[in-house]
């Protein structure tokens, strides 16, 4: 995968870039693929589900509301989701167990850290629109996140 900034200078009509919000916490310090949407909050139950299917090299992108007040992902889930082929998670909300999350091979940026888990209630949507950052992810558009930031394109950029 290019750089996010290569990417930028390249499809600049082509791309949206969301606003800087987030930081790197996976293994895999880039990463990209089509998107898989779930909106939910402070409820990971469709995050779980998600996880436990084929990937195929897909990025799920959780708009978790924003909520500072519990963890959308933890240890197990992304160890999971690597399993099963996720390229990473963008999580619009916090994750915990960040030292093991940085070991497993799979892309995750947050918005922070937080040490309780979600309660779960079976309550989000997947598939859906979401946005946040200025940006609105839907299913089937390509994310690519790096150090340098996250952007999204209507389709493969190459």
């Amino acid at each position: 995968m290019k750089s996010t900034p290569d990417l930028c200078d390249q499809y600049p009509e082509s791309i949206q870039v969301v606003e800087p919000i987030f930081t790197n916490f996976g293994a895999r310090e880039r990463f990209y693929g089509p998107i898989e949407t779930v909106k939910c909050f402070e409820d990971n139950s469709c995050v779980k589900k998600l996880v436990a299917t084929p990937g195929k090299g897909r990025v799920m992108v959780v708009d978790g509301g924003g909520s500072m007040r519990r963890a959308c992902l933890g240890d197990m889930l992304a160890e999971q989701a690597s399993v099963n082929g996720w390229s990473g998670l963008l999580i619009y909300g916090c994750i915990r167990d960040v030292d093991e999350i940085m070991a497993t091979d799979i892309g995750v940026q947050a918005l922070g850290v937080h040490p309780m888990k979600t309660e779960k209630k079976g309550i989000g949507e997947i598939g859906v629109p979401v946005n946040f950052g200025g940006v609105t992810f839907r299913v089937g558009d390509y994310v690519y996140a790096d150090n340098n930031g996250v952007i999204v394109a209507p389709r493969h950029l190459t």
